[in-house]
């Protein structure tokens, strides 16, 4: 009975969510505060009911319940709890009840830490959000339905778990992309409650800008993971593969992050708002197309685990509404909206307004890039892959202008700017030309440029960083005790800002100075890499819970010293007769070592990769950066309660 109250809690939480749609929307169109307020006990109501319906599903895997066709396919009487808990999640049904159940933990929130919002934005931002919720729910119930039943047999075992989920970065990585992905739509559902109330001020933008914060941070994590998963369980050592389901997630992040920093000028000088409004229509519209392309079946990648083509034309018409209705809105309300200041060229807004472009333009190559072999294959033109060298030729040198950028930004200051800032732009400029030709010298020895470009834009962001919170102290008597008072916000760009340098770091580096060696070892072979040795000493089998391994052992020496063991895996999944790769690392702040075994040869020889990673952690070090940045922005005073109701009354 368990999947049926699971099916019904669905029903209900979906009458909730139509009922949410519209009559705190009716309320606020004629002013009736009593209808508004039902917008958060039915909010609560609509979280309860799914929270309970996502309970069942867990609790089917949990009992091994495959009379659920879902369970069935997605779990196995040996696989073990943590990777039941990851399955509920690891197919096309799951999946999508996680994305809705976490719309209405979104939903949820609003409501509960926006006590202090005037009543009629409330209750609009949160009909919005029941509308997305309708959407999606009608998608679970009619297409997706997790509870399906096989009867009246089903079978005693289900089909387990694709592999390559059974990891416990996949336990994290989806709920946290979707975080992310779904976080927009509260950012999406302020700017339609703004141009359906008419009310675009710097109050909107102050609401919206810390819930788009925190969903920018989800989806940064997300990817993070995402990456860091790509590189250690699928054995080719790479972090980032330009792969189309990537793109997914990154094109959101793109304009997100254009988003966060609109946002910004909105709230601080009332500028961009048109262009902040269709940046929060875009972000969630590029979110929606992200699961599209991975639920509908039209893209093949190792990250798209589960497809359905006549399922994900459903997705593509909640895409066309959404983007098309909100659009029309736009286009309806826009030419009323004004901005409240100007600015001369040479400004920080002048100089974020590029950032927003650079972004924005990186986004669309990324989203060409992406479709393009799809709209080709569509018109029968015949079947064409574009790769990373396309999306290379773009990316590099359009973030590489968005660094400088950042640091003319951070100097700058609002409205205009005198020419102290371009004489210190120009000391600065100099130091980075010095460290980024030092950069290769040091490491290396000899000259790369490409290297050089690297150290030089980190050392851009960190000098940049570092002028600007000694600016921020300059007038002050005690000026460690001012560098300590500084916002949370402030701090958080400084640290979002290093995040990126840091990851500019990571990827020159490993890019340019990785090092690896594919070889046929037989036991007792030794292979050297740089300063290091590896040495097969021995193959073991190695029994698990759904697998059977055939486990390598390698002794690594360093400068002729034992320095470490490392014992990579070839796993075969005695369920799904699938064969998997788990690689060994050594991780380390400047380098990793990646072994991984390939196939075996004859004679009881195995393919082997050895590979030197040099500062590869460098990359998820800086998503760590950048997202401790986010939250610290999003949790700055002004956005406290106290605060923001200080800002309602004067409103």
């Amino acid at each position: 009975m368990i999947p049926e109250f699971g099916t019904f809690s669905l029903i209900l939480a979906l009458c909730l969510s139509i009922a949410l749609a519209v009559v705190p929307l009716v309320g606020a169109s004629s002013g009736n505060a009593q209808l508004m307020g039902y917008a958060r006990p039915l909010t609560a109501g609509v979280f309860a009911l799914l929270t309970f319906s996502f309970g069942c599903l867990f609790y089917a895997f949990w009992t091994d319940d495959f009379s659920v066709q879902y369970v069935a396919n997605h779990s196995n009487t040996a696989l073990p709890l943590e990777f039941k808990l990851s399955a509920v999640w690891g197919g096309h049904e799951g999946s999508l009840l996680l994305w809705l159940w976490i719309l209405a933990c979104w939903t949820f929130a609003v409501s509960i830490f926006s006590k202090e919002m005037p009543q009629e934005i409330l209750a609009r931002v949160l009909a919005v959000m029941g509308i997305i919720i309708i959407g999606f729910g009608l998608f679970v119930l009619l297409t997706s339905s997790p509870f399906t039943r096989y009867l009246p047999n089903f079978p005693a075992d289900g089909a387990d778990l694709n592999p390559l989920l059974q990891d416990p970065g996949l336990i994290f990585h989806p709920p946290m992309l979707y975080m992310g992905y779904v976080g927009f739509s509260v950012a999406f559902a302020f700017a339609i409650a703004a141009l359906l109330s008419g009310k675009l001020d710097a109050a909107w933008a102050r609401w919206s800008r810390p819930w788009t914060n925190v969903a920018w941070v989800f989806l940064t994590l997300g990817i993070a993971l995402g990456s860091w998963w790509a590189y250690y369980e699928l054995g080719w050592g790479g972090w980032w593969f330009w792969d189309p389901v990537e793109n997914a997630s990154f094109m959101p992040w793109l304009i997100g992050t254009a988003l966060v920093h609109s946002l910004a000028v909105t709230e601080k000088r009332g500028v961009f708002k048109n262009w902040t409004l269709l940046l929060a229509i875009f972000a969630f519209s590029l979110s929606l197309l992200g699961t599209f392309l991975v639920r509908s079946g039209v893209l093949t990648s190792v990250h798209a685990f589960a497809t359905d083509p006549t399922r994900g034309m459903f997705v593509l018409v909640l895409l066309a509404i959404t983007v098309g209705g909100s659009l029309l809105l736009y286009a309806l309300k826009a030419p009323s909206v004004k901005s409240d200041s100007n600015f001369t060229l040479v400004s920080r807004e002048s100089f974020l307004l590029v950032n927003n472009i650079i972004l924005t333009v990186v986004c669309i190559t990324v989203l060409l890039g992406t479709l393009y072999p799809l709209i080709v294959d569509a018109l029968g033109m015949g079947k064409l892959s574009v790769g990373p060298p396309y999306f290379n030729a773009f990316f590099v040198p359009f973030m590489s202008l968005l660094t400088l950028f950042i640091g003319v930004g951070t100097l700058s200051r609002w409205k205009r700017n005198g020419g102290q800032m371009w004489r210190t732009l120009g000391v600065i400029a100099l130091l980075c030309v010095l460290a980024g030709i030092a950069t290769p010298f040091v490491y290396a020895g000899a000259m790369d440029w490409w290297g050089a470009l690297g150290g030089g834009l980190m050392a851009w962001v960190l000098f940049i960083s570092f002028r600007d919170v000694m600016n921020k102290v300059a007038n002050k008597t005690d000026k460690l005790a001012a560098v300590f008072k500084l916002s949370r916000a402030f701090w958080g760009m400084v640290l979002a800002h290093i995040g990126v340098g840091i990851t500019i770091v990571g990827i020159t580096m490993v890019t340019i100075y990785n090092d690896e060696r594919d070889l046929r070892m037989a036991i007792g072979d030794t292979m050297t890499l740089g300063d290091y040795s590896l040495t097969f000493t021995d193959v073991r089998k190695i029994e698990g819970p759904n697998f059977i391994s055939d486990q390598g052992v390698f002794e690594v020496t360093l400068d002729g010293r034992p320095y470490t063991t490392l014992a990579p895996e070839k796993r075969f999944y005695t369920t799904t007769r699938q064969i998997m790769t788990e690689a060994a690392i050594d991780p380390g702040l400047f380098r990793d070592l990646y072994v991984a075994l390939g196939e075996e040869l004859e004679d009881g020889a195995w393919a082997v990769r050895f590979q030197f990673k040099p500062f590869v952690r460098w990359i998820w070090l800086g998503a760590i950066f950048m997202s401790i940045g986010g939250l610290l922005a999003a949790m700055d005073k002004r956005y406290s309660r106290k605060r923001m109701g200080a800002a309602k009354a004067s409103s």
